[in-house]
């Protein structure tokens, strides 16, 4: 059976091999590295489907001394400590569509052609983490939204990395070691999975050398999907014998998104902390129940408001919880101090909050409600790009920017120009 036999992909599913993460790129070279006594760098990249009611997010004017609108009011202690850009974007059409490109840039049916195929911010800064840490990076969301749930986070195969569904989940998987019975499975299940990569990699050699150009890059892309299943192995075999943390919190219960959103960020603040992972991606979509706020209307309907101020008015009102909460994220990680040093944790961790969607009302991705917080950065500025056509500005340069804060040795990312000036 060749490797490209269907047959062999659903043997590899039934296994339990899952292809979800992409090569990781340092893991060689941090099992030498000296290690650093710095407090490292973290991202948290925080997404909301349906973006924001530009009437009430964005200030009348730019610059250190702008006023802060209705839906930023909640980040007023915060002001000092992030920065807003105006007139950013990736240039996408397509609505709710082009919201799974927030992270990426591209549409993942035309990520084929680009570089680094479709990779997201995210992913590309878990590769740099490589197995440094117990999770390279955590993917949280819900299942049940728009378009087929959580599309936040996505290798460089083009593959949805699945999300951590609930805040019992990810607490589970950060804090609740298995018991022996369950290590033993484990093993055994990687050594199985080993086995099954071994052959598919034996029948792809034997098959590569009788096949025609255009099979060979296709075989080629399978081949970069079983790379990926074999560096997941690796990491996974490589932490079997640590164990995790212990927290110094109960297990949380399941409640939905809306009741679970401040949850969820404790925890993804504890992940930074015990330093279980550095990289974690959060998706606010269609899951999150309005009615929960007392709203009997559902949000995706509130944000097609068709200018009616009533629905306009709940529509605020959510989303102002949503940004209530960021700040709460926020004011915790700046209460958490940096050991052996004068910085907090804030100092060390990117935290973006913002949308692939400009306006749910009229369906378009332009203007996106970006804001930046932490990560070393000069903030406390209002930045207003240009908004004409031929002198717009990508979101992927400050995409480009946050990776080389973050360590990454890269120009570029995605359809980046450059980087932004921060002065």
């Amino acid at each position: 059976m060749s490797s490209a036999d269907p047959r062999r992909r659903l043997f590899l599913k039934a296994a339990g091999v899952s292809i979800a993460l992409p090569a990781l790129e340092t893991t060689q070279r941090t099992k030498a590295a000296a290690p650093s006594t710095e407090a490292p760098m973290r991202m948290v990249c925080i997404g909301n489907e349906f973006g924001m009611y530009p009437g009430a997010f964005w200030p009348k004017t730019d610059g250190a001394d702008y006023q802060l609108s209705p839906l930023l009011q909640p980040l007023e202690n915060h002001r000092d400590d992030m920065t807003l850009f105006s007139h950013l974007d990736h240039g996408q059409k397509g609505g709710h569509f082009a919201v799974h490109t927030f992270l990426t840039g591209v549409k993942a049916t035309e990520a084929r052609g680009m570089p680094d195929g479709g990779i997201s911010l995210d992913q590309r800064a878990a590769e740099h983490v490589g197995s440094q840490t117990r999770f390279p990076s955590l993917t949280i969301g819900s299942e049940d939204g728009l378009h087929g749930g959580c599309r936040i986070s996505w290798t460089r195969t083009g593959t949805r990395v699945p999300p951590i569904t609930g805040p019992r989940d990810l607490f589970r998987q950060l804090f609740i070691d298995g018991t022996a019975s369950d290590k033993r499975k484990a093993s055994d299940q990687i050594a199985l999975k080993k086995s099954i990569l071994d052959s598919v990699l034996g029948d792809a050699k034997s098959l590569g050398r009788r096949i025609s150009k255009n099979d060979q890059r296709k075989l080629d892309d399978y081949l970069a999907s079983v790379r990926q299943v074999e560096s997941k192995l690796k990491l996974d075999e490589h932490w079997q014998t640590i164990p995790k943390p212990q927290p110094h919190v109960d297990e949380p219960e399941d409640e939905g998104l809306t009741h679970d959103l401040p949850k969820l960020y404790d925890l993804i603040a504890l992940a930074l902390e015990s330093d279980s992972t550095r990289v974690a991606t959060l998706e606010v979509g269609g899951s999150f129940a309005a009615s929960d706020l007392g709203i009997r209307k559902s949000y995706h309907g509130l944000s097609h408001h068709g200018q009616v101020q009533d629905s306009i008015d709940l529509l605020v009102q959510i989303e102002t919880y949503q940004v209530q909460q960021f700040a709460r994220f926020l004011k915790t990680l700046k209460s958490i101090e940096q050991p052996g040093s004068d910085k907090t944790l804030l100092d060390n961790t990117m935290a973006l909050f913002g949308s692939g969607m400009g306006n749910a009302n009229s369906h378009t991705n332009t203007d996106l409600p970006i804001v930046l917080a932490g990560g070393g950065f000069q903030h406390g500025t209002h930045k207003q790009y240009p908004s004409e056509s031929k002198q717009r500005v990508p979101l992927c340069n400050l995409f480009t920017t946050m990776l080389q804060q973050f360590g990454v040795e890269t120009d570029r990312f995605a359809n980046s120009t450059g980087t932004l000036d921060w002065a």
